[in-house]
């Protein structure tokens, strides 16, 4: 594909031009998917709308005056508009307990209106206790059985509920180190994460923002992440969508993430460790790629050997340093002269840390020789008979002596 030049940044960053070409998305379409168009439900609304105000007009109650009774009629089809939108964001679970929560408040308000008819209180400060305990104890019922309704089990009820399907769609909200880091594209790749990958505006800005900066390191990965979002945008599984939500009122962009992710019931992608616990204690539900990365790291078991590249010295004592292909630190005591060498080495403990996995091996000099002296018997066919440089003498029972002065000739 050939690409127009474009007019780079201030720094030498990304112009806009250059900047993934996302859509915005409905938050209100992707998590409250409604029965036919927008039009539809426009006009089932409106003919509901006229509905009520014209039963108001032609009624007029209360003793209303028609256009008063109009606008009363106006008011009360608002306020059940307003409802069923709440309404459409509930669970099943929350409807059943709210409404059978009300009906039992209802049914508790009715007994006590009995009792209180028994009794000497005058017929107008009674009506006043009987409407007033029917608002209460429908409300209490209401608000108790929606919080308690989670707590339902809808299977035990048989195949009655069992076609309800979540009418919530699961969106992962992604942070910028996690945009920036690169590896959350494997992962979608992969078909790990699916569904609709949310990134906030004020996001895309701050990305924006380490692109353009001065500094060549940050520069780089800004552009590595903007590369990472069209990478992930043209996986054919997956959507890459922006939202235009912002809290001005919340400077830092971390705690946007976290009022984003509770206004949406959304799960935050990130591999930020102050992230990962602030929105932990917060209970948003957290997915982080380094617990991925450890989780998927392969499992050495004390005893095991290994073969490793010894990179540097240790800090302490005759330790050498070597990394495994997924950077875990594997430290090797005894290491210390084979520093740029590659050695097979003895696992002796490992050792899990908040940074990750961490090895600890020895190595056995003597080991690798014997492994070195037994290369060429094996070449020879097995014979026990070792290539031989003329003038040396074979020792097959005892290592070779060690070397003195010859003081007797002295």
């Amino acid at each position: 594909m050939v690409r127009t030049p474009t007019r780079q940044g201030r720094f030498g960053g990304p112009s806009r031009a250059e900047l993934p070409e996302l859509k915005t998305v409905d938050l209100a379409k992707l998590d409250h998917p409604g029965i036919g168009s927008w039009l539809d439900r426009l006009t089932v609304r409106l003919v509901f709308a006229l509905v009520c105000v014209a039963a108001s007009w032609h009624f007029q109650p209360f003793g209303l005056p028609e256009w008063a009774a109009a606008v009363a009629g106006l008011a009360f089809a608002g306020a059940v508009m307003l409802f069923e939108l709440r309404l459409e964001q509930a669970s099943l679970k929350r409807l059943i307990g709210a409404a059978v929560g009300s009906i039992l408040g209802m049914l508790g308000a009715y007994l006590i209106s009995l009792v209180l008819a028994q009794t000497l209180i005058q017929k107008e400060t009674l009506s006043f206790l009987d409407v007033a305990l029917l608002l209460v104890m429908a409300y209490v019922g209401l608000i108790v059985g929606a919080n308690k309704g989670d707590l339902l089990n809808l299977q035990a009820l048989g195949g009655l509920f069992g076609g309800e399907r979540p009418g919530r769609r699961m969106l992962k909200l992604l942070d910028t180190s996690v945009i920036i880091d690169g590896r959350v594209a494997d992962i979608v790749e992969a078909q790990f994460l699916d569904s609709t990958m949310l990134i906030p505006q004020f996001v895309l800005r701050e990305l924006q923002l380490v692109a353009d900066s001065a500094d060549p390191l940050k520069r780089q990965r800004g552009r590595r992440g903007l590369e990472v979002l069209q990478r992930i945008q043209k996986m054919p599984h997956v959507q890459v969508e922006i939202a235009d939500d912002d809290f001005p009122h919340v400077p830092d962009v971390d705690m946007k993430l976290i009022e984003m992710a509770k206004r949406y019931n959304a799960k935050i992608v990130t591999n930020d460790f102050n992230l990962n616990k602030v929105a932990s204690l917060q209970g948003i539900e957290i997915l982080n790629v380094n617990q991925l990365a450890n989780a998927l790291k392969p499992v050495v078991l004390p005893g095991e050997s290994m073969r490793v590249f010894v990179l540097r010295e240790g800090k302490e004592y005759n330790q050498g340093v070597a990394y495994l292909d997924d950077g875990t630190m594997v430290v090797v005591d005894g290491a210390r002269k084979m520093i740029n060498k590659t050695i097979d080495i003895t696992v002796t403990s490992v050792h899990q840390t908040t940074a990750g996995k961490m090895i600890f091996g020895r190595y056995d000099e003597r080991g690798e020789q014997h492994a070195r002296q037994a290369a060429p018997t094996e070449a020879n066919g097995g014979r026990g008979e070792a290539p031989q440089r003329s003038g040396e003498q074979h020792h097959s029972e005892r290592g070779p002596r060690p070397v003195y002065p010859d003081t007797e000739h002295e």
